[in-house]
């Protein structure tokens, strides 16, 4: 489950995967089994999310993966080895593939080439119509749904390397080595894909940049927060959540770190405050929202980083991504319920139930829709009325 994909711990060099009570020290300051989620007070919506359609894709526990949406069309996994082209209009399958081997990740896809990873750390590739173009073993575990644009597939391994495969042949184009941290949190780490022509995500010891899709460049590359404390546990300091940008203003926050936003394009920041997170930012024109560990829900002023509002509605409901749109920012949580809470007080204006199952990726806001998938597997299209 998601909780505790957030609390895995690689050590890297000597390759031990670290357990027990060590996972436990590294989510102490957020562990949701220590505290009892808040009691949801009954709500009256101030709008409706009439569900349109629904399907059951199949379950991705113990990971947490990402439907994503290309063209006029959803595609999205399960664990089991499933993928699925899904009309964004109908929720009707387009197709439907069995991969030979179980998934790590959700899919990658322009439209035109879509692709998954096994846990074996295979690529699977897929042309428009869901035939099988190319399989390419990478030898490392992937955790990160990849990226594909410009003709680039763009994997990024749990050991920190990046790496470009040509769309159409799986031939590799690029590589860029991170060099990594002694130890790091054991998850995927968003990658921001803009314009088709970069890449912006974080990295290991507080740091996020901008990698050029085309050859794989690192364009910039800045700190949000340094590590600091005594113990290893205690020094984790990763941006594991994918960035988030509006306009020239793009935002990323880090665990047991901080928060800031700065300019696309230099990654200077603007601002920074002490913040811990491992489920991301959403941005409107002038706020930055996010979750912290504890599921206390903040909006800053995007320009100078000042609190607008903060709520304790939500705390150890272990909430997911968020998404803000229109005059709501909307999370799901681990039982399943969607909220959406209002941009400018933190009210909470709307709640639905998807599912039972936690709901750790973000809401995808598409063609006038919508879309929620829980981890339980459950995909479906709501219309705001």
């Amino acid at each position: 489950m998601k909780t505790e994909l957030k609390r895995s711990i690689t050590r890297f060099g000597t390759g031990l995967l670290f357990a027990g009570a060590l996972v436990m020290l590294a989510a102490c300051s957020g562990n949701d089994r220590a505290h009892k989620p808040a009691e949801l007070a009954p709500i009256t919506n101030k709008f409706d999310l009439a569900p349109t359609w629904s399907v059951n894709v199949g379950s991705s526990e113990p990971f947490n993966f990402h439907p994503l949406v290309a063209g006029d069309a959803v595609y999205t996994s399960s664990k089991n080895g499933n993928l699925y082209k899904i009309d964004l209009q109908t929720g009707v399958t387009v197709w439907k593939v069995s991969v030979p081997e179980d998934l790590s990740v959700g899919p990658g896809s322009d439209g035109q080439t879509t692709v998954v990873v096994s846990t074996k750390g295979t690529v699977y590739a897929y042309d428009q119509a869901g035939a099988p173009i190319w399989n390419l073993n990478l030898g490392s575990e992937v955790l990160t749904e990849p990226v594909v644009a410009s003709g680039v597939v763009v994997i990024r391994t749990l050991d920190s390397r990046f790496i470009g495969l040509d769309a159409l042949t799986g031939a590799r184009r690029w590589n860029y080595q991170r060099q990594q941290s002694t130890l790091s949190l054991r998850v995927g780490y968003g990658m921001l894909p803009i314009n088709n022509e970069v890449i912006v995500t974080g990295f290991t010891g507080g740091r996020f940049g901008m990698l050029a899709i085309a050859n794989g460049g690192l364009i910039w590359e800045t700190p949000v927060s340094f590590p600091k404390g005594f113990s290893e546990i205690e020094r984790l300091n990763d941006v594991t959540a994918r960035p988030s940008i509006d306009g020239e203003a793009l935002c990323a926050v880090s665990y047991q770190g901080r928060i800031g936003c700065g300019l696309a394009r230099t990654g200077a920041l603007m601002w920074f405050k002490d913040f811990s997170s491992y489920t991301g930012t959403a941005q409107s024109t002038e706020m930055v929202f996010a979750a912290n560990e504890k599921s206390q829900v903040s909006a800053f002023a995007t320009k100078d980083g000042s609190l607008i509002w903060e709520s304790t509605k939500l705390m150890y409901r272990n909430v997911g991504e968020p998404l803000a749109i229109g005059r709501a920012v909307f999370m799901g949580d681990s039982e399943g319920f969607v909220h959406a809470i209002s941009q400018s007080n933190g009210e909470i204006l709307a709640r639905i139930r998807h599912d039972s199952s936690p709901i750790s990726a973000a809401p995808i806001a598409a063609g006038g829709l919508i879309l929620i998938q829980s981890q339980g597997g459950k995909l479906a299209a709501y219309s705001p009325k």
